[in-house]
């Protein structure tokens, strides 16, 4: 990943390190509440509603190659049911842990496992920038990974009914009488062949009073 272009101080997403210098060692500890950023989790399905409140733990030290952020994150998602439809809440907790480099780490001899390409390097790779690094992208990264794919407001819900769309839930006894098919079709049948014996029936008599009238005339 390219150095970022002019992080601003004033974001609340954006961290000091001078306080915490380049001894390595050296610990701090902050705790930030922010407001969500837009689309915080997984879009469509659930996530934090922005501006809802950020509870940010964060643990900085200071290592040879740059900085070595662990954090938590907390805050309330909001999604819908997958199986019944209606709204839920839950609780979110995203733990995370990211290198943020000193730009000039390479040139203070900093060990590497095996050659890397170093276009594949810089993409991998999140930066310092005057002592500043952006914490946004590592926490949209935890929140995705902390959230269900498929939530449901509870594990045992049983859904909305296939043939009428009824939350099972509010009603446990709800049914529909089945109908096995292979009758339902000879049923149908059954009911055409008395409808034509029923218009037969109607219109035989009439020739017959017709015939009888003819021969007393």
């Amino acid at each position: 990943m390219a150095l970022n272009a002019r992080l601003d101080h004033r974001n609340p997403l954006v961290f000091d390190t001078h306080e915490l210098g380049r001894r390595p060692g050296a610990l701090q500890r902050l705790t930030r509440t922010i407001d969500a950023p837009r689309d915080l989790g997984i879009q469509g399905v659930i996530g934090v509603p922005e501006g809802a409140p950020v509870e940010l733990e964060l643990r900085l030290e200071s290592v040879m190659e740059g900085v070595l952020v662990t954090g938590t994150a907390r805050a309330s998602a909001k999604g819908e049911c997958v199986r019944c439809l209606e709204p839920l809440e839950q609780v979110l907790e995203a733990d995370f842990q990211e290198m943020f480099s000193y730009p000039d780490a390479d040139d203070r001899g900093r060990p590497k496992a095996e050659p890397v390409d170093d276009a594949e390097e810089d993409e991998d790779t999140l930066f310092l920038e005057d002592g500043l690094f952006d914490l946004e992208p590592v926490l949209r990264d935890a929140v995705v990974l902390s959230l269900p794919m498929q939530p449901v407001c509870q594990d045992d819900c049983p859904g909305l009914c296939s043939q009428c769309g009824a939350r099972l839930a509010d009603d446990p006894d709800h049914h529909h009488d089945a109908v096995d098919i292979r009758w339902a079709a000879l049923q149908g049948l059954a009911g055409s062949l008395e409808d034509g014996e029923k218009d037969d029936m109607g219109g035989g008599a009439l020739p017959s009073a017709h015939a009888d009238e003819k021969q007393e005339k």
